[in-house]
């Protein structure tokens, strides 16, 4: 019995060596050693094989998909499916099994985001959902009872869509540098004229459009 629990993978901690952006796929280290025993009867801690080809999970619905910068280092969780996943894997849909396989490292699903206490990142808000950078820098966050959303980044940000809509009021703590016309109402602010213009330290009037 203890030798069939042994051979029975369900789900193991791992680092990442290597990311297949194409393939969306990685390479995992798994981060727990195996205990061999030797011809003396004594056990000796040994690193498992890598696990190849495993499937990387990102948060995905509805024809939208948040994805991350997989790194080697990264942590993960690597969970064993029951079954052979090769034909799901090279052709979707419902497949029959390529292989007559159970619970098999060969079989691995890369879970991210879990973490060991060296690795925890600092200052979690506990009053806001944030999309961060580790070091807390750079984030978007969205505070469920205030319903404030704040961007905050020491870094430049950038906006390019054909056209950006702002229904409400703006208000800018800085300086405005525009390539182009700025136009109020009517009036350009490139190409608008004054009237009532004379000579000398007079005021013009009010610009028109």
């Amino acid at each position: 019995m203890r030798s069939q629990q042994a051979e029975l993978c369900t789900a193991l901690p791992g680092i990442i060596q290597s990311f297949n952006p194409q393939a969306m796929t990685c390479e995992v280290q798994p981060a727990i050693r195996a205990l061999v025993r030797g011809e003396d009867g004594s056990l000796s801690p040994v690193d498992l094989p890598l696990l190849v080809d495993c499937p990387v999970q990102f948060p995905a619905g509805g024809q939208c998909t948040l994805t991350f910068p997989v790194k080697p280092g990264d942590e993960c969780l690597v969970v064993f499916a029951q079954r052979c996943i090769d034909s799901w894997w090279a052709s979707g849909g419902v497949q029959d099994q390529a292989e007559l396989r159970m619970h098999d490292p060969s079989d691995g699903f890369a879970l991210l985001g879990f973490r060991s206490q060296p690795r925890v990142i600092p200052s979690v808000s506990t009053s806001a959902v944030q999309l961060r950078s580790d070091d807390g820098v750079a984030f978007v966050e969205v505070n469920p009872t205030s319903h404030a959303i704040n961007a905050t980044t020491t870094g430049p940000m950038a906006l390019t869509a054909p056209l950006v809509t702002i229904n409400g009021d703006v208000q800018v703590n800085g300086r405005v540098d525009t390539t182009g016309d700025v136009q109020a109402g009517t009036i350009s602010l490139q190409g608008h004229r004054h009237v009532g213009v004379m000579p000398g330290p007079g005021t013009t009037g009010g610009p028109t459009p």
